[in-house]
């Protein structure tokens, strides 16, 4: 009687065991196509984004958007050429003051101060700076460098895109080098290098690439801001390579020509619109593939 209701018992539990097996698959298979979705929706927008604004801009692309001047209100022809020099300008002065003081903060949040109180309230700081809107930082430079100075100019503006830039590179940078593997750094001790040389010939070479990724993450968010730039470079309708001069940029010339009601100002600020997404587009491609080389 045992030995006969041994191998029924055991039939019906596998036939169990399949269906919950049948079961979990076929709700992974749910969840996976549920989630697929949502990832494709989240991606939904950039991709209008893209297509509207190129679809707008493409057709005023061309040498002129480069190198002329912007035209008088009503007028067609010109181009942004001031402002694109302009916006690198701004972004080669903020990324001067951000990246040292960013990436050597991390250094001593991963490397020296861990663990520390100081660290703690230092990185909770960076993360509150991180949350300020743009346009904060915009009056924080005017009230320390254009009321100082007494003339709105490119450092101004250098300087509030700095602010914006220095929490993104220090968290990012701190999350590379943390993600270097301790082992590496008792090696290097372990061969006789002290901990500056650990950290300056070690640990900072293997993180590089998240340290790049964290420095154009950051132009790619500044390179768009414009609230911050209309409190501190404001606007220049001329060449100008002053630092200490108001300079046009792209983000605060589109904001400008899309709100007057003139047609040929409002096609070029879709032609703006468009090199300041393609400049960040080609700043966050190349950024995933610096991060492709990794040491560890």
């Amino acid at each position: 009687m045992t030995e006969s209701s041994q191998p029924h018992s055991s039939g019906s539990e596998n036939i169990q065991l399949d269906l919950v097996l049948t079961a979990r698959t076929l709700f992974g298979f749910f969840m996976t196509g549920l989630t697929g979705l949502f990832a494709a929706i989240a991606i939904i927008p950039l991709a209008a984004i893209i297509i509207n604004v190129a679809s707008q801009g493409l057709p005023l692309i061309n040498l002129n958007l480069f190198t002329k001047l912007p035209p008088p209100p009503g007028l067609s022809g010109g181009g942004l050429g001031n402002a694109i020099v302009g916006t690198l300008i701004v972004l080669a002065v903020a990324v001067v003051i951000s990246v040292p003081i960013g990436v050597l903060g991390a250094v001593w949040l991963s490397e020296f101060g861990r663990g520390s109180k100081i660290a703690y309230w230092v990185r909770f700081s960076a993360n509150v700076l991180s949350g300020v809107p743009a346009i904060i930082a915009g009056l924080f430079s005017y009230t320390i460098v254009v009321m100082t100075m007494g003339t709105f100019s490119a450092f101004a503006g250098g300087v509030a895109l700095a602010v914006v830039m220095l929490p993104i590179v220090m968290r990012t940078t701190e999350e590379g080098l943390v993600l270097v593997p301790e082992e590496v750094r008792l090696a290097a001790l372990g061969l006789g290098a002290t901990r500056f040389e650990t950290v300056s010939r070690v640990v900072l070479p293997a993180a590089l690439p998240s340290i790049a990724t964290a420095v154009t993450l950051a132009v790619a968010r500044a390179g768009g801001e414009a609230a911050p730039l209309l409190f501190t470079a404001l606007n220049n309708n001329f060449w100008s390579t002053d630092l200490f001069r108001p300079i046009s940029t792209l983000s605060v010339q589109v904001y400008f020509f899309a709100i007057i009601p003139y047609k040929p100002q409002q096609e070029l600020a879709w032609a703006g619109a468009l090199v300041l997404l393609s400049i960040i587009l080609i700043v966050s491609i190349g950024s995933r593939l610096v991060t492709r080389k990794k040491r560890y």
